[in-house]
Order: structure tokens, then C-alpha cells, then sequence
């Protein structure tokens, strides 16, 4: 353990002269970690209210259906239930970011998670009864379970506003990509096909809704943007968002699945309504895995080119998502996947064509990396195409494109710092990159399989059972926030007690991230105190000054900097205190270890409680409060999803070694090697934690990790169906960090949270080619899809080897090499 400033006292002076320590980098536990340890932190569903009720959803579990009708009154006449509301009950007003959703459901539904009835009870067993006896009489509609049956002609239409099922395109363009064709020497074009993904959050998604004696509504919410939350649920449910409270409580896991309003949630408050008491509702986890949006699947088709020497020519792409039959977030991921095509090593002539399609299936939200680790799985993979078509190590081929800082990308992004070509570097030589990767592997392991015995078999004597191989892949993603909305800021309150004590109030909100932590650290390295003497304080939207929300990577960079200049605005009125009471020029103090000390010497002049009392019972009677409210210098995209969005931009490279047996198709990740541009390390702890959670993730999403639906229906609601990654799939990790210190963040630090998901598939799918020569392009790459793929290689190597032969057979026959045919 690396002994920094959270191991020593607060405020105490030791007569001895101090040296000037530092909390940036250092290895600073989580502030909650005690709580969590100890089994004391509550979170949502340890909540017990008095009088409080518990809320049941009914869905659909029908794709596409009109609603006949609805018979509750079985449900209603159940003892201990005190509620049951369908729309007749409620008024229904749209919401979403299609405006598609409701509440609750009329005319039809379009999906099995619409949400057609809601119960409130005394009991949970109650209410999961009650939704039992609700008769639903529907009438069957045909339903459309793929984009390619949505654009069919003649396809039923989903939605009545939308009569071609197609209700959003984004299109994107820079330079000229028939300029780009004709300058290429070579160019590859392929198919990348990307799954639908849970989030899996091991706290389940809930809510609880009271309604307080003078009409104000109280939420404990789980929301991961509160004062959006406030305003966007204001208008559906009828009341104004000054009279809104949001109490976040302790949350286990969100990932982005909190972000958008979902339909529970106001379901939740009509419930409470209509009781005139609190309910509580919490999904189980089959409904976590069916009424819950997922990751966004889609199809990209990417064609793209280069000269002889490796530089980028051209890339052209073309994607359609299956938006499900209502609108969350995901359909707007074309956002982010664009800036990565765009922006992903320098390319002059780009063209991105998005069709977001309606089906009758079950819909997506946001997911971390937020459509960046789909688009970066299709331009990785391709990459690496690209190379191995001009006989290039992708190693070079990527630093041979990787831009230097101070470049503007074709999009409108300012790179003031870059580290991208660092991080490819440092993240092959960690993995050993010169010796382990060799483009001779896969040539190897093909000439290795014969025909056997009629039968396409691994000939043991010529081909091993297991095969190794390395592959790489880069990242681009915001390091700086990312400015959807007019702001894009965060505001911060601080003050000073008496005795040192710093308390911290933060719009940002902590949902695991660790933010407390590095909020804590940053104002404490500015005030000279231990981190134990900084509370912070986050979760009550009545009291926390406005944040736009946790998404993007931003808190750390957005957050920290405001807080930062809080804590420069005390640091310079204790000063002026410590000044006053030492009969000292300011610029001669300065504070370490929770005291005022001498610049020059290090040596500790008085507490800095005991200067906060001098100000207060002294001559002025003044208290330290500040604030400070920081919007970040980026701005919002143009007509033409052009702008710089990000006040800086995060970068990394993965390297994976990966070992495949060729007779089952099992892929093994033996290591990886990971190098992230995070402009300056904060909390080491913090981020070694973020880097290792990106990386088991992004190897569940790469090789486990599919919700698989069939007809509408969801086939693997739960986790013994749904296959996450464990501890045994998680290979030894080699990080390395690269601080390029970017002069816009809070001590040069870049956001850094989704980063490390997003190259990891492309990485290994890279590696496999390496190691057999076989191109997997669709997710999750299963056992079954590589030995199919392997197969298939196979029967192509048979194939052209019985070609060969038979061209060999005929030249020798021929007249002049070994006889005439006709004699």
C-alpha cells in the first residue's frame, strides 16, 4: 500500500517540520467502503416506510396485440389490495426520447414489456397475486422480429405515425468518399453483426413514491440524472418540478440503465396517488431481464480503404438498428459511433447512413460506451482486415494513422492532448507484441487441416488441439463530458467548521463510480487536509446544486473541476485568515497535513481549524462558504453532428492474447495488456478498479454475454441462462496508464469510465484471426459460432486444395508435359 496523506491525523501539529505530501495518485480507499464491508449500507429495497405499499406490474407478454379489453375485478376484490390501476384510471402522456412511451398501455401493445396494468398492496406476495387474476383480453396482431421484416414491403406498421417503421435516420459526412475510393489501393468491406447485452446491475431496478401532507412528491430513486428526472416526470405525472424531491440512495450498479425515465417509474407515483400512501416497487430479476432495456443491437456494414503504405483512405458505413417496439436511448447511439468512425485515427473522407428501425421486440436504453464499443468492434476488426490485405503488422498500420496532439479531427474535435500513439506502443510491448504476435500462426494452423476420411477433421499429427494469438484494438471516446444538452456543467457548495471539517455538497451523483472519493481527494488536496476530514454530500436533490447527470465519463473531469475551484475559492479566503492571525504575508503560507505552514520551510505554524475560529469569533465574523459552478468550453454539435463536443477526448489501446481449440471452438483469454490516455491518475485505487471492471466486462460482451429473443420473446431471463463472465474467465491484466495531462481537467485528468469495455471484443476477435486465420464478425463469438466459422475454413481449404490438385493433374497431362490426353 502506497502510505499517502488519508493514513495521518487531522489537524494536529507535531512541532516537526513536514515535507509537502500529495494525494493526487495516490491509493485512496472508496469513502463508502466501510459501510459496504460492513453490511450497514441500505439500499433501495432495505427501505421500509411507514404505511408503505408494494407495487406489481402486469406486462404484456404478447409482441404486437390490440387490447380488447381489461376485467380487474378479481384483483380489486382481493383482500390487502388497496389498488389497480389501468388507463382508464390514469392520463396518459407520452414520453421518451420518440415520445412512443406511456405509462401504461391503450390500443395495443408493440412489445412483451409493455406495461398494461399496475396493483398496489399490503404485501409483495399480494400484489404478484393480484396481477395474476387481472384478465386481458387481447386480439393478436402479426409482428415484425427483425428490421429486414420491418422494411419489408407491406410489413404491419408498429406505430401509426410511423408508417415505413423507420423513425429515425442520422446521416454524417466529411470529405468526399468517391475522392476516397478512387485513391485507394486496397479496400475491404464486411458485415459486423452486435448483440443485445444486459446490464445486469446486481441491484435490481426500483423506486419508492410518496406523496407529503402539503402535496409535495418524495422519490427514491435510483436515477442516474436527477434534475432531468425532476423536470421530464413533472410533466407526466402532474406535478411541478420545484415540488419534486429526489433521494438517491445506495445503488448497485447502472451502467447507463438509468438514464432515461422508464415506465415503472410514474407508474409507480400513480400508484401512490391513488393510495395516499408510499409504494415501493421492485423488480425481480426475471423482470430486470424482460421490462428493463438493454444494450442497442445493430448491423454495421463498413467499407473502408487505404494506399499501399497503410494511410487511411476512406471509410463508408452503413448501420440499422432494431429499436424495438418503443424508444429509449439507444436509438440515439449513432451519436457516439459516428465521432468514432469519424475520429478514430486519422481518416479524411467519411459517410455514416443510420436507419433505426422499429420491430416488436423488446427495446434499448444506454449502455456503457453508449454505442462506441459496437461501432469500435466493426472499425477494429477492419482495421486489422486492412493490414493483413497489405501485408502490414497492425501495429504499424495504426501508428502510421494515429493523430499528434493539437489536431482537429474531420468531425470538429479538438485532440489538445493525445496519447494515442503512446498507448499503442506501451500496450505492445507490456504484451509482448514483437514476439507473440506472428502473421505466420494462422497460416500454420490452415495448412494443418486436411480431409479425412471423407469427413472435415484436425489432422492430430500435423495441427494442435489449441492454438494462441494476439490481436489489438484502439479506443477514441469524450474524456471531458459530452455536451447534449445547453449545459453541460456541474455546481458545487462548500464550507469550512470550525475544527477543519470540509463539507462538500456536489450535483454529482455517485452510482458506484467512486466519484465521492475523487471529489474528496481533489478538495483536500487543495485545502491541505486529509481525506477524512472531507464529507461529501450527493444524494438529495433539495439541498446538491444542479448537475446535468452521470453519463458521457464526465465526472470526474466536469465534478472535480468544479469542485477544484470551490476549494481554490476557500484555500484563498483560509489564506487571508491564516495571514490576519500569523501576522504573515499569505503568499509566505501554505497548507499541508491540516495545517498552515511555511512555504519555504514545510514546518507547521497553527491548525487550520483553529484559523477557521479565528475568522469566526475574531475581528470580521466571517464563515468560509463557497461555490463555484462549472460549465465545461464545449459546445454543441451543428446541423451537421458537427463541433467539439468534449473539453478533451479519451484514448487506449488493449492488447489480447487469446487461445483457441480448433475441436470445440472454446476461446480462452490468456492476458491482456491495456494502455489508457487518462491525462493525469487521480485515485490509483479508483481507477485500476474502473480499468479491471471495463475489461471482465467487455470479455463477457465479447465471448458470453447475449440476450437472446426469438420471436419477440426473451429466451434467458435469468442468470443461469444468461451467461456472464467470472472471476476464473479473467486473465492477468497489465495496465499502464499514460498522463498527457490535459490542461482542462481538474489536475490533467481525462474522464476515463466507459474506456475500458470499448476495445476489448475487437481485441480478441483480432487475436483469434492471429491465432487460425478465421474472421469472426458477430458477438458474442460463442464456442458454437467459432467452430462453425472453423468449419467453414476448412471446407474452403478443401476446396481449394482439390482445385490445386486437379490444375496440377491436368498441366501434366497436357500435351508436351507428360504424354498426349487423346493417346
Amino acid at each position: 500500500m502506497i502510505k499517502t496523506a488519508v493514513d495521518a491525523g487531522a489537524g494536529s501539529i507535531t512541532g516537526r517540520k513536514t515535507g509537502k505530501k500529495t494525494l493526487i495518485g495516490g491509493r485512496i480507499p472508496k469513502l463508502d467502503a466501510p459501510e459496504k464491508v460492513a453490511g450497514l449500507t441500505r439500499y433501495l429495497e432495505d427501505i421500509k416506510l411507514p404505511r408503505m405499499l408494494y407495487g406489481k406490474i402486469l406486462f404484456a407478454d404478447r409482441p404486437h396485440a390490440r387490447i380488447v379489453g381489461i376485467d380487474t375485478a378479481a384483483a380489486k376484490a382481493m383482500h390487502g389490495v388497496r389498488a389497480v390501476l389501468t388507463t382508464a384510471d390514469i392520463e396518459l402522456v407520452p414520453f421518451g426520447f420518440g415520445g412512443d412511451n406511456t405509462a401504461l398501455k391503450t390500443g395495443k401493445v408493440t412489445c412483451i414489456r409493455d406495461e398494461v396494468a399496475a396493483v398496489a398492496a399490503d404485501t409483495p406476495e399480494i400484489a404478484a397475486a393480484a396481477i395474476l387474476v387481472i384478465k386481458v383480453i387481447y386480439e393478436d396482431l402479426p409482428a415484425v422480429t427483425s428490421p429486414e421484416e420491418a422494411l419489408a414491403d407491406g410489413a404491419p406498421v408498429i406505430h401509426k405515425k410511423t408508417p415505413d417503421n423507420v423513425p429515425f435516420r442520422f446521416d454524417y459526412l466529411h470529405g468526399d468518399i468517391e475522392q476516397g475510393i478512387r485513391e485507394s489501393d486496397v479496400i475491404v468491406e464486411d458485415t459486423y453483426t452486435l448483440q443485445r447485452a444486459a446490464h445486469c446491475c446486481l441491484g435490481r431496478a426500483g423506486i419508492i413514491a410518496r406523496f407529503e401532507a402539503d402535496g409535495r412528491l418524495t422519490l427514491h430513486s435510483l436515477t442516474q440524472v436527477p434534475f432531468s428526472y425532476k423536470h421530464d416526470l413533472s410533466r407526466i405525472v402532474g406535478v411541478p418540478p420545484e415540488k419534486i424531491r429526489v433521494l438517491q440512495p445506495p445503488i448497485g450498479g447502472a451502467f447507463g440503465s438509468k438514464l432515461d425515465i422508464h415506465p415503472f417509474e410514474p407508474i409507480c407515483i400513480f400508484l401512490a396517488r391513488a393510495t395516499g400512501r408510499p409504494v415501493q416497487i421492485v423488480f425481480t430479476r426475471e423482470e430486470e431481464f424482460l421490462a428493463t432495456p438493454t444494450r442497442q443491437p445493430m448491423v454495421i456494414h463498413l467499407k473502408s480503404g487505404a494506399r499501399k503504405d497503410g494511410t487511411f483512405t476512406f471509410r463508408d458505413v452503413r448501420m440499422t438498428l432494431d429499436n424495438g417496439g418503443r424508444t429509449s436511448w439507444g436509438a440515439t447511439t449513432p451519436w457516439i459511433s459516428m465521432r468514432t468512425f469519424s475520429s478514430l485515427y486519422r481518416v479524411p473522407h467519411v459517410r455514416q447512413h443510420v436507419d433505426v428501425v422499429y420491430t416488436n421486440n423488446i427495446y434499448a436504453c444506454a449502455f456503457r460506451g453508449y454505442g462506441n464499443p459496437q461501432a469500435t468492434f466493426a472499425l477494429e476488426s477492419q482495421i486489422d482486415q486492412l493490414a493483413d490485405r497489405l501485408g502490414m503488422d497492425p501495429l504499424e498500420i495504426r501508428l502510421k494513422n494515429a493523430q499528434e496532439p493539437g489536431e482537429t479531427t474531420g468531425q470538429g474535435m479538438v485532440l489538445g492532448t493525445c496519447g494515442l500513439a503512446e498507448c499503442l506502443k506501451t500496450a505492445a510491448r507490456n504484451a509482448g507484441w514483437d514476439v507473440k504476435h506472428s502473421p505466420l500462426r494462422k497460416t500454420l494452423v490452415r495448412d494443418a487441416l486436411v480431409r479425412d476420411s471423407n469427413t472435415l477433421v484436425r489432422d492430430s499429427n500435423l495441427a494442435p488441439a489449441r492454438v494462441c494469438g494476439m490481436g489489438m484494438a484502439s479506443l477514441f471516446h469524450v474524456g471531458g463530458g459530452a455536451k447534449i444538452q445547453r449545459s453541460d456543467g456541474c455546481g458545487t457548495m462548500l464550507k469550512i467548521d470550525d475544527f477543519g471539517g470540509v463539507t462538500v455538497q456536489t450535483g454529482a451523483s455517485e452510482i458506484g463510480q467512486g466519484s465521492e472519493t475523487v471529489i474528496a481527494q481533489i478538495v483536500a488536496e487543495e485545502l491541505g487536509l486529509p481525506v477524512s476530514n472531507i464529507r461529501v454530500l450527493n444524494s438529495d436533490s433539495d439541498f446538491k446544486p444542479w448537475d446535468v447527470g452521470v453519463h458521457a465519463s464526465r465526472t470526474t473531469f466536469i465534478a472535480g473541476n468544479s469542485a477544484q475551484r470551490a476549494a481554490r475559492e476557500a484555500r484563498g479566503k483560509l489564506m487571508e485568515g491564516a495571514g490576519r492571525h500569523l501576522h504573515r504575508n499569505p503568499d509566505e503560507l501554505d497548507l499541508a497535513d491540516g495545517n498552515v505552514t511555511d512555504r519555504a520551510t514545510g514546518e507547521p505554524l497553527e491548525s487550520i481549524g483553529k484559523i477557521v475560529r479565528s475568522m469566526h469569533f475574531g475581528g470580521k465574523h466571517e464563515m468560509i462558504m463557497t461555490s463555484h459552478f462549472y460549465e465545461p468550453p464545449s459546445e454543441m454539435p451543428d446541423q451537421d453532428h458537427k463541433g467539439n463536443v468534449s473539453a478533451c477526448y479519451a484514448f487506449g489501446t488493449h492488447v489480447a492474447e487469446v487461445e483457441v481449440d480448433l475441436d470445440t471452438g472454446v476461446v480462452r483469454v490468456l492476458g491482456i495488456s491495456a494502455a489508457h490516455d487518462v491525462g493525469r491518475v487521480i485515485n490509483r485505487m479508483g481507477i485500476e478498479g474502473q480499468i479491471e471492471g471495463g475489461i471482465a466486462q467487455g470479455i463477457g460482451y465479447a465471448l458470453y454475454e447475449e440476450v437472446k429473443v426469438q420471436g419477440g420473446r426473451v429466451l434467458n431471463p435469468t442468470f443461469t441462462d444468461y451467461k456472464l463472465v467470472t472471476t476464473r474467465e479473467v486473465p492477468e491484466l497489465k495496465i499502464e496508464f499514460i498522463e498527457t495531462h490535459d490542461p482542462a481537467g481538474p489536475h490533467g485528468a481525462k474522464g476515463v469510465a466507459e474506456a475500458p469495455l470499448v476495445p476489448v471484443a475487437p481485441a480478441i476477435a483480432n487475436a483469434i484471426f492471429n491465432a487460425t486465420g478465421v474472421r469472426i464478425t458477430e458477438l458474442p463469438m460463442t464456442p458454437e459460432r467459432v467452430l462453425a466459422k472453423l468449419r467453414e475454413a476448412r471446407k474452403t481449404l478443401v476446396r481449394e486444395t482439390l482445385v490445386r490438385e486437379t490444375l496440377v493433374r491436368d498441366s501434366n497431362l497436357a500435351p508436351g508435359r507428360g504424354g498426349d490426353i487423346h493417346g
